[in-house]
């Protein structure tokens, strides 16, 4: 246990600016001559961002339209793709080019891309794959445009500048072998009825131009996902006679596709809240259950207003399905999933519904009209419209992992975070929403403890908070080590905004100021500020000392009784000796502040609780409050039921000595 301190927070501020880092500091936290509490430095406002964290009146964002053709092919385990591709320019900015991101070379055997990704990622040596072989990139004229490539991202010059407000139309060609070693997101797994694909990444997409970084050209290395632009998508895609796929977006074309008794089974399920099979696990492989002919057959889908496209593609799927309400308008739920996630995914459809609804009542409702969850795989990935949850779970396993990928349809699907920079804004806050789901699907207050887990927990996480390589929260993903991603990005976000939610705001304070975050920031791209400034907006209250000790720093929360006081009095009364009031000192020993519970014992078994706020500590870290009682005080308890993350709980309490 490393020492501590009572210094007020200006004092240890000015301390540090003289005579540089305090040693007891693991992480000296760079406030300048500032304290906890001092204002965020914080971009300025603008047209785009306002102060209140609201998109600003100038708030622009470009659009990238694609119209795709693709193939699988599963024997020589390649597929083929062309697309025409739209890029509308909503930018103040003239373009002189575009720049692509090429995330399939992450998986070549060698050369700096995939170096890159082992490097960031876990090490683990990729192979198997080329990445993207580029067969063409013309406009729409026919001419030919010049790429240039640079490992995971490629340069692709415009044949004349784009003015805002202009569209510039191009078409691509490319072809990428599936690697055997996928170290996450999509791949290949055989089962005992054949394989399940499941494709991810596998077009080379814009990268996106916004108004804070320019061009965001952050490689993809691994443990930072992504950041996109929305846009339209219309693709066609041909895999084998024998295969069902499922895809981003609504099928335009199932008349092609399913049996006439499957396609009114289709009908069924989108008018029954039960769950309906569209394919059992008895019909694979019956060449009754697949339409007669040779030859693959092309499978048409379109998405609008997504930030990409993944689909999946097996001969061995089951399929299940069911509507949201139970209403053709409502969003069709869809399952798919061999025969080895039985009994369990029979349950996924309506696993979906259920947290799906509670999702809805709580934050925002699904904007999209289809859901599928898919068992592949992936053990656990979320893309517009679709998730891949693979794995032979329980029950409680596979309600977790499927509404944990679920909520990322609101982040970052929904509310377009940037990944590669902000990964807590979107696994933190997505983790943060999955702690009120268990009790959706669980009726026994242990299942619902058990699925909730740890990490919305902030008491449980105290001591992950002595770690001595800690780094702040707001860490780029691929800055840091694979344990400390997990760690920070979901655990401790998620267990800093259950912390503000119950212990600092208030459910309904906090529920309407994070509401309000995601009405104001659907379909579009917030930054860290534009978070903070809308919480603060809509809840009424400055937080500066939360965002700043959260989420920008490393320090710890100590809180201490340091003495308690209490005279007795000059006189008695029936023989009964009075006591004066009791001052009760306590300490914040750590560099975090947070409010106290402060509760008080008394001589006979009374009993007081006081709440103070975290304001106590704006002017020292050592505050007294006086408590009034003929009793005699005989014990003082900090934090009695155990909520904040204290890190050293032996010096919360204090009793009267015998």
């Amino acid at each position: 246990m490393r020492p501590r301190v009572a210094l007020s927070w200006l004092l240890l501020a000015s301390l540090s600016a003289c005579h540089g880092p305090d040693p007891w500091f693991r992480h000296p936290a760079p406030r300048g001559a500032g304290t906890i509490f001092s204002a965020l430095d914080l971009p300025a406002p603008n047209g785009q961002r306002t102060g209140s964290g609201a998109p600003g009146a100038e708030y622009w964002q470009q659009q990238v339209d694609y119209v795709i053709e693709a193939t699988l092919d599963p024997e020589s385990r390649t597929l083929t793709g062309k697309a025409r591709v739209t890029y509308h320019n909503a930018s103040p900015d003239t373009l002189e080019y575009l720049w692509l991101h090429l995330e399939q070379n992450t998986f070549r055997d060698d050369g700096h891309a995939s170096a890159v990704a082992a490097r960031a990622a876990d090490g683990t040596r990729r192979g198997g794959s080329d990445g993207y072989r580029i067969d063409h990139v013309r406009g729409a004229d026919g001419a030919t445009l010049t790429l240039v490539e640079h490992d995971l991202v490629a340069r692709l010059a415009l044949p004349a500048p784009l003015p805002p407000g202009g569209a510039f139309s191009y078409d691509i060609g490319w072809t990428f072998e599936v690697p055997d070693n996928v170290f996450r997101r999509f791949g290949v797994e055989q089962v005992e009825q054949g394989r399940v694909w499941e494709l991810a990444q596998w077009f080379p997409c814009v990268a996106v131009y916004d108004d804070v970084h320019g061009w965001n050209t952050l490689p993809y290395a691994g443990s930072g996902e992504f950041y996109t632009n929305f846009g339209d998508y219309d693709v066609r895609l041909t895999v084998p006679r024998d295969h069902l796929a499922v895809a981003t977006g609504v099928q335009q074309n199932p008349q092609d596709t399913w049996t006439e008794e499957q396609l009114a089974r289709w009908e069924r399920a989108r008018r029954s809240t039960e769950t309906v099979v569209i394919r059992s696990a008895d019909e694979v492989g019956s060449a009754a259950a697949r339409p007669a002919g040779d030859g693959p057959l092309t499978w048409h889908f379109k998405a609008s207003r997504v930030r990409t496209f993944a689909f999946a593609s097996s001969e061995a799927f089951v399929v299940d399905a069911a509507s949201l309400d139970g209403t053709p308008a409502g969003t069709l739920c869809v399952s798919v999933y061999p025969k080895e996630g039985l009994p369990n995914w029979e349950k996924s459809t309506q696993m979906l519904r259920v947290a799906m609804l509670g999702f809805n009542e709580r934050w925002f409702t699904y904007p999209w009209p289809v859901m599928t969850n898919v068992n592949g795989p992936e053990g656990g990935m979320e893309y517009p419209n679709i998730i891949f949850c693979g794995g032979r779970r329980s029950e409680r396993g596979l309600f977790g992992v499927t509404a944990h990928e679920l909520g990322h349809q609101w982040f970052p699907m929904l509310v377009n975070s940037d990944e590669r920079r902000h990964a807590w804004m979107d696994e933190g806050f997505n983790t943060f929403i999955d702690t009120f789901s268990a009790r959706d699907w669980f009726t026994a207050p242990e299942e619902q403890e058990a699925n909730r887990g740890q990490r919305g927990n902030a008491a449980r996480y105290a001591q992950e908070m002595l770690s001595p390589d800690l780094m702040p929260v707001d860490t780029p993903p691929d800055r840091l080590p694979r344990r400390l991603v997990s760690s920070l990005q979901y655990a401790k976000t998620a267990a800093g905004l259950v912390l503000l939610r119950e212990q600092v705001l208030g459910p309904e304070r906090f529920d309407f100021a994070f509401r309000t975050y995601v009405h104001r920031w659907a379909l579009k791209s917030p930054r860290p500020a534009d978070f903070y400034r809308c919480m603060e907006d809509a809840a009424g209250m400055d937080l500066a000392w939360f965002w700043r000790g959260w989420f920008q720093e490393t320090g710890t929360l100590d809180q201490a009784v340091a003495r308690v006081e209490q005279p007795e009095a000059l006189e008695a009364t029936a023989g009964v000796i009075r006591h004066g009031p009791a001052r009760v000192t306590v300490e914040n020993r750590g560099e975090l502040v947070m409010p106290l519970v402060l509760q008080v014992t008394f001589e006979g078994g009374e009993e007081r609780s006081v709440r103070l706020p975290v304001e106590i500590w704006a002017t020292g870290d050592r505050f007294t409050e006086t408590f009034v009682s003929d009793a005699r005080v005989v014990a003082v308890q900090i934090d009695p039921d155990g909520v904040f993350p204290d890190v050293e709980r032996g010096n919360n309490a204090w009793r009267l000595p015998k």
